[in-house]
């Protein structure tokens, strides 16, 4: 396997833009919503930006990419969709991407944007703001059918993909997945070590799908107990309504 280093590089409030280097040194860069400390990296561990991978539209994600792309000379892979209105390659579903030694094959996974994709390949699925440790995307502009069906397509993957998520969210997305699947054992132990590694100031991510399927409710929406939360009742609005929840859900006091 090529990659030789993978990195979550903190950017914004919560953030991560992922780099992935081979042996060689040679890096890619996922979603650089700021282009300061992807250069900061690259230049901390000596490596050469080969190629910028986005996910969706949204500036936090893409910010800092055509800076990039400029000074390194890196190809930008994006979706199609206008307005990310900088030089690059359009990239669609099933669509096969080579990068030196790294291989991704590029999944259509719409709902938190209509023109979201993902990238899975070399272990680690890219999946921006689709799928989050314990949660998922906000549906700004696709509908719970997309984003189910986008869902279950990750959720399908092997069971030991390292899942890179465009924000660390995992602690917020607890609380709200505790409050329906309270009885879940994986959910809570995964939420134990969540909390240690950011008392220890590290990153949760990247989780795996075997995790996610195990833990987190959106990908659990068949399960009895979300059955039982959300009642019987069409998958897709059983969905429907568990995001709803999210939305409005707050937390308790400490």
């Amino acid at each position: 396997m090529p990659v030789a280093r993978l990195v979550a590089v903190p950017a914004f409030e919560d953030n991560y833009i992922w780099i992935a280097a081979d042996g060689g040194g040679d890096a890619i860069a996922v979603d650089p919503g700021d282009a300061t400390p992807v250069r900061d990296a690259l230049a901390r561990h000596r490596w050469r930006l080969r190629a910028i991978l986005l996910t969706h539209h949204h500036g936090d994600h893409i910010g800092g990419a055509a800076e990039l792309a400029a000074e390194t000379g890196a190809e930008v892979h994006a979706p199609v969709d206008d307005r990310i209105d900088l030089p690059c390659r359009r990239a669609a579903d099933d669509d096969r991407i080579a990068i030196g030694a790294f291989a991704f094959e590029v999944l259509a996974v719409p709902g938190h944007t209509r023109s979201h994709i993902a990238f899975h390949g070399e272990g680690l699925l890219f999946c921006g703001d689709t799928l989050f440790s314990l949660g998922c995307g906000r549906l700004f502009e696709g509908t719970p059918e997309q984003m189910l069906a986008s869902l279950d397509r990750l959720a399908a993957l092997p069971g030991d993909t390292r899942v890179c998520c465009g924000h660390e969210y995992t602690l917020s997305n607890a609380a709200f997945a505790l409050s329906v699947d309270p009885d879940n054992a994986a959910l809570r132990e995964h939420v134990q070590w969540a909390q240690v590694r950011r008392t220890q100031g590290e990153p949760t991510l990247p989780s795996t799908i075997d995790i996610e399927r195990a833990a987190n409710p959106f990908l659990r929406v068949d399960s009895p107990a979300l059955v039982a939360a959300l009642g019987d009742r069409p998958r897709v609005d059983r969905f429907a309504e568990l995001r709803r929840r999210k939305d409005t859900f707050r937390a308790p006091p400490a």
